[in-house]
């Protein structure tokens, strides 16, 4: 037998595992339709979590009080504890996935002579959450020290025309696209939210037919990307290399 408080610890669980999914999902679509901001969209994500976190807790409590009394009284506390621990488990995965990238947000596979878009205006504050450029390059080294540039063996413009195909593939709106100048400027998308973060891709003839290429990818709000703009760079051109 239970008592009525252990009742309402099972479904005050599940209405906060609810409540806090529906706020984040209705604010990231909401971001996602850019009906609001991305960064406001995503602060609906980041401010349920504590809710959920706090969900999962009454309703493990709330299944140790009721866990002889049987599947009714123990009901609203499972659904609860599932609710809040896709919720809390999916957003734990992402954050660990990305727990050992540097705090940026521009990766690129020439720190050296960093490709530059023409064609694309980046915000004002691209170094936001950076003293000075020289800090972005050490972070960028000790972070992602195996971006860089590709030699693939086909012409420049060969090259180009098969980027545009693969980033016109994977739903990137493209802003600018030279083939024989060695160029392409694209916006892509990341998260449910759809992030905006541009995109340029440079080659350049090697001197043996081959061109050499190099990609650059900046988040246009945020500070860190949680590896998201390296984790493209690389995908991308992986996937350029194995193209025939």
């Amino acid at each position: 037998m239970t008592h009525k408080w252990t009742k309402g610890l099972s479904w005050l669980a599940l209405l906060l595992a609810i409540g806090a999914t529906i706020v984040a999902f209705t604010g990231m679509t909401l971001a996602r339709v850019d009906r609001i901001g991305k960064l406001e969209g995503f602060s609906y994500l980041y401010q349920s979590v504590p809710v959920a976190v706090g969900a999962l807790v009454i309703a493990i409590i709330a299944l140790l009080l009721n866990w002889r009394a049987g599947w009714p009284a123990r009901r609203a506390a499972l659904i609860g504890f599932l609710f809040a621990a896709g919720f809390v488990g999916s957003v734990a995965v992402r954050v660990a996935m990305g727990a050992d990238a540097p705090m940026i947000h521009d990766a690129t596979t020439d720190l050296a002579d960093v490709p530059q878009f023409e064609a694309i205006t980046l915000p004002e504050d691209n170094m936001r959450g950076l003293r000075e450029p020289s800090e972005w390059v050490k972070l960028h080294e000790i972070g992602y020290p195996d971006l860089r540039s590709v030699v693939l063996d086909r012409s420049v413009e060969q090259t180009i025309l098969d980027a545009e195909k693969l980033a016109r593939e994977r739903g990137w709106t493209i802003r600018a696209v030279d083939p024989k100048a060695g160029r392409l400027e694209a916006t892509a998308y990341a998260s449910y939210i759809r992030f905006e973060d541009e995109v340029v891709i440079r080659a350049r003839p090697d001197g043996a037919g081959r061109s050499l290429v190099d990609m650059r990818s900046v988040s246009r709000v945020g500070i860190g990307d949680l590896g998201v703009n390296a984790q493209r760079i690389h995908d991308f051109l992986e996937d350029l290399a194995a193209m025939r």
